[in-house]
């Protein structure tokens, strides 16, 4: 039993890690449909920002502290979703009255400039993610061994997520959010901005996707410009999983997909974790194709 429950919560923190990308995947989904392939790069770019600006902030020598910490996580999410809106503004935006497959080839084109962008301009080495809150600390919780680090990825993910849902459910932007992905042509003919709208979606996304990559970082601290590509899989996985399009549903399948794949790493078919996510994948899209919290549509043509 020991051994079960410390095995459900490290899959619980990286679960959370994937919830937060998922988030972005399924957002932009609900108010566009099309999926953001580039959005594992955003990730990554998160965790970048935040490698440069511990550099800035704490140079060696530095002490580090929780204000340094929540300073460098806020920076990059802001950037994050600075970056969230220009690539919504100056590639998707204009082919947004394209067939849906264009502007998915497009998004894979987008992740792959970001990838090997990246490569050219900070290099392919993997690089040593600095330790913003120093040496992690071990908490022992009953059968349950962790550290600092990892308790702050399932506190940070909570936040993230009730703020979120308090976002969208609560306030006038998110009610036109709402609007938008119901009916988007509707929503425009009721004076709802819907350019506003949808940007502010990719900032919210990319944000939470920034937030992803520092705390992945902090806890996997080695960092590279292809790092994004499968987590960013996974968490797709995850939206899928939840019912894409569908918030609590994106967080729920992030969850779910980081215990299974860790339950799978600690067992004798380790070597096979990252099948057994996309396989799951496959089972759900036969016997459940809307996902857990999600509707199957049919669409009209």
């Amino acid at each position: 039993m020991d051994s079960f429950l410390q095995q459900l919560y490290n899959g619980l923190s990286l679960g959370a890690i994937y919830a937060l990308i998922a988030l972005g995947y399924t957002m932009v989904y609900g108010i566009l449909r099309f999926i953001n392939f580039a959005h594992g790069e955003i990730f990554m770019v998160g965790a970048y920002v935040a490698y440069f600006l511990a550099g800035w902030f704490l140079p060696d020598g530095a002490a580090s502290s929780w204000l340094m910490f929540l300073l460098i996580l806020m920076l990059s999410m802001a950037i994050c979703a600075l970056l969230g809106i220009g690539i919504e503004w100056t590639v998707y935006r204009p082919l947004r009255n394209r067939p849906r497959l264009t502007v998915l080839i497009t998004a894979i084109g987008v992740s792959l400039f970001l990838q090997y962008g990246g490569q050219t301009f900070i290099g392919a080495d993997p690089k040593a993610f600095p330790k913003i809150l120093g040496d992690p600390v071990q908490v022992n919780m009953g059968p349950v061994t962790t550290n600092n680090l990892e308790l702050l990825v399932l506190v940070i993910t909570l936040i993230l997520m009730f703020a979120l849902r308090f976002f969208v459910m609560k306030t006038k932007l998110g009610k036109a959010m709402r609007a938008v992905s119901h009916n988007i042509q509707a929503s425009s003919l009721m004076g709802i901005n819907n350019d506003q709208v949808i940007a502010v979606t990719f900032a919210v996304g990319s944000a939470l996707a920034a937030a992803g990559g520092v705390l992945y970082a902090m806890n996997y601290p080695t960092i590279d410009p292809l790092m994004g590509l499968l987590p960013g899989l996974k968490a797709f996985v995850a939206a899928v999983l939840g019912g894409i399009g569908n918030i609590p549903g994106a967080a729920l399948g992030g969850l779910i997909l980081g215990v299974v794949e860790t339950f799978a790493a600690g067992s004798v078919v380790s070597d096979y974790k990252d099948a057994i996510a996309f396989g799951l994948l496959v089972l759900l899209l036969l016997f459940r194709p809307g996902g857990l919290l999600g509707k199957a549509t049919v669409e009209k043509v």
